[in-house]
């Protein structure tokens, strides 16, 4: 039997780097929820290293394999969550397409503080993953 692949933490700006079929885990500000298809879309404007030519990206979440465990809160605009899921296409416009697996809410949450206990992790690693 075939293990299954851990998720890697890694920012949402980073979701530009990765590749279709990579589980990820991140967390984003939900900035839209369209019911009809079934997809939040999810920013969290942090850049570990500032470019002249810096792309935000947008994370297309799709929640159709966990409908049933939503709640208000998760898809409310504004709302700060975890999503774990797999990577499905990145593109140039900064969109990164996501289908999610598990969702769920950050609670109360430090978002400096996360940042930078996430950005230390990463350059402890050495990757920009952890």
């Amino acid at each position: 039997m075939a293990a299954i692949p851990a998720s890697r933490l890694c920012f949402l700006s980073d979701l530009k780097t990765r590749k279709a079929g990579q589980k990820v885990r991140f967390l984003g500000c939900v900035t839209e929820y369209n019911m009809a298809a079934g997809i939040l879309t999810m920013q969290h404007q942090f850049h570990r290293q500032p470019t002249a030519h810096r792309i935000d990206v947008c994370a297309r979440v799709r929640i159709d394999l966990v409908l049933e465990r939503l709640t208000a809160e998760l898809i409310s605009v504004g709302a700060w969550v975890n999503v774990m899921g797999y990577v499905t296409d990145v593109l140039d416009t900064g969109d990164v397409h996501v289908q999610a697996v598990l969702l769920w809410s950050t609670g109360p949450l430090d978002l400096q503080e996360y940042e930078r206990q996430l950005s230390s992790m990463i350059e402890s690693n050495g990757t920009s993953e952890v």
